[in-house]
């Protein structure tokens, strides 16, 4: 007997077979099949997979797609398989589908912007001409499988482990692309231009970089990129990092929302696994990240998963009560990361969790066979913590206070289903910028299309580049002491 693992997001399963076994039949025993529109002759790649282990070598379909086919694969023995996300039943955020305006577009009819997170994977399949958005496909990023955050996966690079972590993500933005083109009914090999954001030790990743300049003080990046080069055999633009941990994703943002084309005070939070913090003020840019951890992207938690059906992303305090919303109004599977967001402000509210996090009669089961625990409040207190005094210290650092930020974004897939109100009451943001806020969903990858409608917008990010003044939080006492302070949720 053999085993097959299924990974689809943040759920895994394991099968046994007796080997020799089509994949395809294997997936559809567990209802995970891919569909298949082309009869499962392996021509229109809309089953394009992650495959590893013991199976079969690719076929004639498969090399001509350049991708594994769920339809055309034999598994021999042991294997794993990753499974791309379906687009409207899981949440993982693509930001707008809006038309672009291709001013100076790079090569070609079809081009793709990719926000390589270090969660998740996301893409969006552009006409060229048209600026018409064709599709999308989105994915959790395979590397979480070595390592959840950053400083774990520059750890593993530096072990050795660099071309695996390299070869994991090149294969799996290459799946999304098969699958996108397919998904508009268009073959792959005319997507010939790409612009890849993510945050700096993504990009090091994904271009096989040695990232030892980042694990070592005083962590300064020896490439900030912006940079054109070649990845997945396509024209392929690596937009501006503006620091070692502040990457090409918030410079994208900045660029998506058009905080330097106002006067106006405003603040971005990217929540997401590396916290990053822009904020533009006296029309100059200060920067920070900080270590929130991947509580908020539901990892890390005792019943966490991703946005997918079933998963809590609401909760409401209705007494002395909690009213439970799921995706999809599913049967509770586990909690996301507004969920759990929500959770912790409804147990705040209830008295069932004190200012200082503990909880007053032990963990609280939310629904059958999900659970809020006392570690899982702790990881939230760690990661909104850092959020918040990260946030406290860039407006220090800027002679800002909090009353003079006209706008607040929080960007990111989590941002985008947070409701402000529950951040604000579990301190992730200061009840004066609350009022402020506005969610643009990924706005990374908006910055990336953009970059990929129009080239001359390069220029605009090497500014923001060389003018941006990074705030350093490690070894300030400033950031420790609120990092404390900020530990506590309060009273109300």
């Amino acid at each position: 007997m053999a085993t097959l693992t299924i990974r689809r997001g943040a759920s895994t399963q394991q099968i046994t077979f007796t080997p020799p076994q089509p994949l395809d039949a294997l997936l559809h025993q567990t209802g995970l099949a891919p569909s298949r529109p082309c009869g499962g002759q392996g021509s229109c790649g809309k089953c394009a997979v992650l495959l590893t282990g013991d199976v079969s070598e690719s076929n004639a379909a498969e090399r001509k797609a350049g991708v594994r086919l769920s339809c055309q694969a034999v598994l021999l023995g042991d294997a794993a398989v990753i499974l791309p996300e379906d687009a409207e039943p899981v949440q993982i955020e693509t930001g707008t589908d809006g038309c672009l305006t291709p001013l100076r577009p790079m090569p070609g009819r079809y081009g793709a912007a990719i926000d390589v997170g270090t969660t998740t994977l996301a893409l969006r399949l552009y006409d060229l001409h048209s600026g018409v958005c064709l599709s999308s496909a989105a994915m959790r990023n395979p590397q979480t499988a070595v390592a959840a955050d950053v400083i774990g996966r520059i750890g593993a690079a530096l072990k050795g482990d660099g071309p695996a972590l390299q070869a994991a993500v090149t294969q799996a933005l290459d799946m999304m692309l098969c699958t996108a083109a397919a998904r508009a009914e268009i073959p792959p090999e005319e997507v010939a231009s790409l612009v890849v954001t993510g945050n700096t030790t993504m990009l090091y990743l994904l271009t096989g970089r040695n990232p030892y300049a980042l694990s070592r003080a005083p962590f300064e990046a020896d490439c900030l990129f912006g940079t054109e080069g070649t990845l997945l055999g396509r024209r392929c633009f690596l937009p501006d990092c503006l620091h070692a941990f502040v990457g090409a994703d918030t410079s994208c943002a900045i660029l998506a929302v058009g905080m330097p084309d106002r006067a106006e005070t405003a603040l971005l939070l990217d929540v997401g696994t590396n916290g990053e913090i822009a904020l533009w003020h006296g029309g100059r840019l200060y920067i920070a990240s900080t270590a929130a951890g991947p509580a908020f992207e539901g990892a890390g938690i005792s019943c966490g998963c991703g946005s997918i059906p079933g998963a809590i992303d609401r909760v409401d305090a209705d007494g002395g009560a909690l009213l439970i919303h799921t995706i999809g109004g599913k049967e509770a599977v586990g909690l996301c990361g507004s969920g759990l967001v929500d959770a912790v402000a409804a147990l705040l509210e209830t008295g069932a969790i004190d200012e200082t996090g503990a909880m007053e009669d032990g963990d609280y089961t939310l629904a059958p066979g999900v659970t809020l625990t006392q570690k899982d409040v702790r990881a939230v207190q760690l990661a909104k913590a850092a959020i918040a005094a990260g946030t406290a210290c860039v407006l220090s650092a800027a002679g800002c206070r909090e009353a003079d930020v006209a706008r607040v974004y929080i960007a990111g897939g989590f941002g985008s289903h947070l409701r402000l109100d529950k951040a604000a009451a579990i301190g992730l943001l200061p009840p004066a910028l609350a009022d402020k806020a506005h969610a643009v969903g990924n706005a990374a990858l908006d910055g990336a299309a953009l970059l990929l409608a129009d080239t001359a917008l390069r220029h605009r990010l090497k500014a923001l580049q060389i003018a941006a003044q990074h705030v350093r939080l490690d070894g300030s006492p400033l950031f420790s002491q609120r990092y404390v302070e900020e530990m506590l949720f309060g009273e109300g």
